[in-house]
């Protein structure tokens, strides 16, 4: 019957006759099992013969899915299907962000939260708690708020439903079947010895085959169960994962204010998120809790079964005092070894530091290796990660010397002493009662034998062994997932840490007295300048504020100053740039010009009750000095921050809006690339789809050209270009600029440049003085000085022009010189 089992699916009526010929429990528990085998196995081939006739794809095909990465769920708003190409198939996996409700919900609970950095109150020094509270607190947080959202509570999934809460279930599960066939082993185990002792062949045969039956259900749990446990892993790993990803990234449609406060952050502190790293938090930290917790779960719940059943069982043979004294011993052992254990999680929290630090500096290495080949510091590069390397080996090893003296008195203690006290309570009943008086002659009423008498206690015996090492071997393993929690206190807090600083740059800047600064009125000579100097405060005209409009840049009254000092940059700065105008950002070196762009772009925050408004959506597009090459295509390159499918709706959108005729999407790009004299891209790396590392083909102008590409394609009303066309010759850069000006609709230009030859491009000139006052000068350019900045633009190449004779003029002075000698010569 085992082998039809196994060959082709049980029919209901074979299902129930396997039940009632098999009527105990291990047998009914085996054949369960065995028609969940059988069930599972066929679908499961089945399934797996359905992908192998699928075609492989093809190199373009490949290609086409890399550009793709994901689609739009019809079905579901919101959700996508990632696109994940593996083994040459294709694989879709279903990606549903994370409500911006369920990360509001949460804000809070995690504010809220204290430090486990924070030093203990007196009372709490007094009072020594089996676990920290705060690692308690923070681990609830991150279970019934993430992991496991309460039905009550508004969560991203349904809780009785969720693949994690299906998971815990199928897990918690397969460690109750461990726990019972551990019994049913323990059982047999005790009948096969009997069986020996007395020498009946029969049954020990039988008992062998019972043997060799229970270990297929057996092993199928042993590795159902460390199945579930990575799954469990990998199911926890994602969902913080998205979270925190989500909260620092931002979810679609949300202002990654978390991204840019870690940007922003003070670069002085020592625990900052910024100074540490947040890529060591969602990598290396996530999956050492997610293994954690997964293994600690199985840890727990198993041992804890097993101290119940095994002890129940046990308290049968021992009696009650037996139970107590073994009881007891643990007692004394348990607070014993919890008296000597050390601090692991805060050890395990700056080793987690020290190989954030590390792997920062491996991280840095890698985005400048060609400036510091260019330097020659090799040497010293390697002597900076040295030192981080041995700052992280020389804590690893005083771990590893702390653990030695307590892993020693552990390994003693939970194998040796309570194996050896388990031996003991075992010999009470065998050695002092009185039904150990017997002879070997000696037969009971019912006929039993002396040797009958022996087997049945050589089984019981047998039967309790194996239970006490059980066990012994359970509390063992709820000592050592101790350990493991107290090791995972430092991971534990390092994400509530990292989860509250996201929250708290989520939050809004808090509105602080404004300093007492004005603007100074123009005066009717120059009405185009305006100078601001730190004064008695002065109310800006009500005209004014009901003058701006949705398309338009304004600072009112804003002070800039550097995140985490008190540096001031720029005082009372007000401006108001409207569509088709330009600006000019100068100032000497240092004194705040990116700054303002920072401003502007939402990186820092204006100080005081300053107001900056810009245009909402993506109608302000900032270009900053370091470009940025995402990894993917030469195609996405130019739609930056566009995904392959944005980019196709915007096309679809503008044609049906009669913008655009173009039947090939990529008309357009090319388009823009022949604008950036770019056009000869596509054909020397080798189309649109070709993926490199982008950074290390283009050379530096074809790279600030490729971001003012970007500025062509997204059609914005501003564009702020900070020190953006610094690589790029002189006589391109102007012509670069004219387009953008002149693309579509008109784009309004932000600069950030110290060529005086950029003035003519633009409107108005903000100039900041950087004397340390935070002084500053909003000039409006008439066309007087346009021109005037054209003639001085003409006078500078005819006198370039003249410079590159005096070459000949030298040559012909020598000429001439010669001549002279010759001549005196000859007189």
């Amino acid at each position: 019957m085992s082998s039809a089992v196994f060959s082709k699916p049980l029919r209901p009526d074979q299902l129930f006759s396997l039940v009632r010929r098999h009527k105990s429990t291990s047998q009914v528990v085996f054949v369960v099992l065995l028609i969940l085998r059988s069930r599972l196995v066929p679908s499961l081939s089945f399934k797996h013969r359905k992908d192998d006739e699928k075609k492989g794809l093809t190199a373009h095909e490949l290609g086409v899915v890399l550009q793709t990465l994901y689609t739009e769920d019809e079905e579901k708003k919101g959700r996508k299907e990632i696109l994940v190409p593996y083994n040459n198939r294709l694989t879709r996996v279903p990606y549903d962000p994370t409500p911006q409700e369920f990360i509001d919900i949460n804000q809070e609970a995690f504010l809220q939260q204290p430090s486990q950095d924070a030093e203990p109150t007196e009372k709490a020094q007094k009072k020594k708690h089996l676990f920290d509270p705060v690692f308690l607190r923070t681990l609830r947080l991150l279970l019934f708020r993430i992991v496991f959202p309460l039905p009550n509570k508004p969560s991203l999934f349904s809780t009785l439903t969720s693949p994690v809460t299906l998971t815990v279930s199928a897990y918690t599960t397969f460690l109750i079947l461990r726990t019972y066939l551990s019994l049913l082993v323990a059982k047999l185990d005790g009948i096969i010895v009997r069986d020996l002792v007395r020498a009946d062949g029969r049954g020990f045969a039988k008992g062998l085959a019972l043997w060799y039956i229970l270990a297929v259900p057996s092993i199928l749990v042993n590795v159902m169960i460390r199945h579930m446990q990575g799954v469990l892993s990998e199911e926890v790993r994602g969902r913080l994962t998205r979270f925190i990803t989500d909260l620092y990234l931002g979810v679609p449609g949300a202002k990654e204010r978390a991204l840019r406060c870690v940007l922003s952050h003070d670069p002085q502190s020592s625990s900052s998120v910024a100074t540490e790293g947040v890529d060591q938090y969602i990598t290396s930290d996530i999956e050492a809790f997610s293994e954690g917790l997964s293994g600690l779960y199985g840890n727990l719940l198993k041992p804890s079964l097993d101290l119940l059943l095994f002890t129940s069982q046990l308290s049968r043979s021992l009696g009650v005092r037996g139970t107590v004294m073994l009881f007891g011993t643990y007692w004394a052992t348990v607070h014993t070894l919890r008296a000597l254990s050390p601090a692991f999680g805060r050890l395990s929290a700056v080793e987690a530091r020290l190989e954030g630090e590390y792997r920062a500096g491996m991280g840095r290495l890698g985005r400048g290796s060609e400036e510091v080949a260019f330097y020659d510091g090799g040497a010293r590069e390697r002597d900076i990660l040295t030192r981080a390397y041995m700052r992280l080996i020389k804590h690893v090893n005083s771990i590893y010397k702390i653990r030695i003296a307590y892993e020693w008195t552990e390994d003693y203690v939970i194998k040796y002493l309570w194996s050896a006290a388990g031996y003991g309570l075992i010999a009470v009943p065998l050695l002092f009662t009185r039904a150990l008086g017997i002879s070997p002659a000696f037969t009971t009423r019912d006929g039993t034998s002396y040797a009958s008498r022996i087997a049945s206690r050589t089984q019981t015996y047998i039967s309790n062994r194996r239970l006490l090492l059980s066990l012994a071997d359970a509390g063992g393993r709820l000592m050592y997932a101790y350990k493991d929690i107290l090791e995972m206190q430092g991971v534990v807090g390092r994400l509530g840490g990292v989860i509250g600083e996201l929250y708290a740059c989520v939050l809004p800047p808090s509105n602080t007295d404004t300093p007492e600064v004005t603007v100074t009125p123009p005066s009717a000579e120059s009405s185009h300048i305006i100078n601001a100097t730190p004064s008695e405060e002065k109310e800006e005209p009500e005209e004014e504020k009901e003058d701006d409009d949705d398309e338009s840049i304004v600072l009112r009254h804003v002070d800039i100053t550097i995140p985490g000092t008190s540096t001031v940059l720029v005082k009372d700065l007000s401006l108001k740039l409207r569509r088709g105008e330009h600006l000019m950002i100068t100032g000497s070196n240092g004194v705040g010009k990116t700054s303002v762009c920072r401003v502007l772009g939402g990186l820092w925050e204006a100080e005081g009750n300053g107001v900056v408004k810009t245009p909402e959506g993506n109608k302000v597009m900032f270009i900053p000095q370091r470009t940025y090459h995402p990894q993917g295509t030469l195609l996405d390159q130019v739609i930056y921050p566009y995904t392959y499918q944005e980019f196709l709706g915007r096309w679809r959108e503008r044609r049906a809006a009669g913008e655009t005729t173009d039947a090939d999407p990529l008309a357009e790009i090319e388009e823009i690339l022949h604008a950036v004299y770019l056009g000869y891209l596509p054909e020397r790396e080798g189309g649109w789809l070709t993926r490199k590392e982008w950074r290390d083909v283009l050379s530096g102008g074809e790279k600030q050209r490729i971001s003012l590409a970007r500025v062509l394609y997204h059609r914005p009303l501003f564009a702020v270009l900070d020190e953006a066309t610094s690589a790029v010759s002189s006589d391109v850069e102007g012509r670069l600029y004219e387009t953008i000006k002149g693309w579509g609709k008109g784009i309004g230009v932000v600069s950030v440049s110290l060529r005086p030859s950029l003035q003519k491009y633009h409107t108005h000139q903000l100039t900041i003085h950087g004397d340390g006052s935070g002084g500053w000068e909003f000039t409006q350019l008439s066309s007087v000085d346009t021109q005037i900045s054209k003639n001085n633009q003409a006078e500078i190449e005819e006198l370039e022009a003249r410079l590159l004779e005096v070459e000949e003029w030298e040559r012909r002075v020598e000429e001439l010189d010669a001549m002279l000698r010759i001549h005196e010569v000859e007189t």
